[in-house]
């Protein structure tokens, strides 16, 4: 979506954001720059800068979360309400961005524990954005195909995960304990799914949509039947053959 495609707002504080001291780029990102957003979607503008950015001007719309306040991936930002429209602004240092795309060239990459992710936020998924977002203005480092090397390490290490999170949702099932084997569950479900999608080479930018996005919808129906303590375990049973399934 070229900028004089944006909504006026939109276009109006892309504009302003680019003009932020130290500012290298403004894309949009999120749902709406993949065409899959909806009536209910925000917008995401991504912000990449080099070294450090004057987040003055930023401040007088909102909140602003300075770099490292939503940790070393998600990075910083602010949302933000104008004319009833929610915009999510998102900061990315490219000197971050750039490190973690040399380390997945080489299919290396780490995850870490975000507040609301399930699985956790791979390293990777800075370069999913820069692959799947849309450039307003500025200039980012080109994504490129999904690295052959991540496609090969990578679906193994997620299901390294997987195992490990449905040992754990074994354990509280034979305990009776319905949430925490749940909340195990969920976490291999999702971690099956990064695994789907890393072998066929396909960027996910997050977790909404993920278990679709990997041929996984069925998992939902399951859930959709939560099971009394009494048959927790052969619930769990039941969930671990589907996510095992080829």
């Amino acid at each position: 979506m070229p900028p004089a495609e944006l909504p006026p707002a939109i276009a109006a504080l892309a504009a302003q954001l680019a003009a932020l001291p130290g500012a290298q780029a403004v894309v949009l990102g999120g749902s709406r720059a993949q065409g899959l957003h909806d009536a209910d979607s925000d917008w995401d503008l991504g912000v990449y800068y080099r070294g450090s950015i004057d987040l003055t001007a930023l401040a007088t719309l909102g909140p602003v979360y300075p770099p490292g306040s939503w940790g070393r991936v998600m990075n910083g930002g602010a949302w933000l309400a104008l004319d009833d429209t929610r915009i999510d602004v998102l900061l990315r240092d490219l000197d971050v961005v750039e490190a973690w795309q040399a380390r997945a060239a080489v299919g290396e990459y780490e995850v870490d524990g975000l507040l609301g992710y399930l699985a956790g936020i791979p390293t990777y998924s800075l370069v999913a954005e820069l692959a799947l977002c849309r450039l307003l203005g500025g200039h980012v480092p080109p994504a490129g195909p999904f690295p052959p090397a991540l496609m090969a390490a990578a679906p193994a290490r997620w299901r390294f995960h997987r195992d490990f999170s449905l040992g754990f949702a074994r354990a509280h099932a034979a305990r009776g304990d319905l949430v925490a084997t749940l909340g195990q569950a969920a976490r291999a479900a999702l971690e099956e799914a990064h695994a789907r999608l890393c072998a066929r080479g396909s960027w996910q930018l997050n977790e909404k949509r993920l278990l679709a996005a990997a041929g996984l919808s069925a998992v939902q129906q399951a859930f959709a039947r939560p099971p009394d303590d009494v048959g927790l375990q052969h619930w769990l049973a039941e969930l671990a053959a589907m996510l095992e399934r080829p």
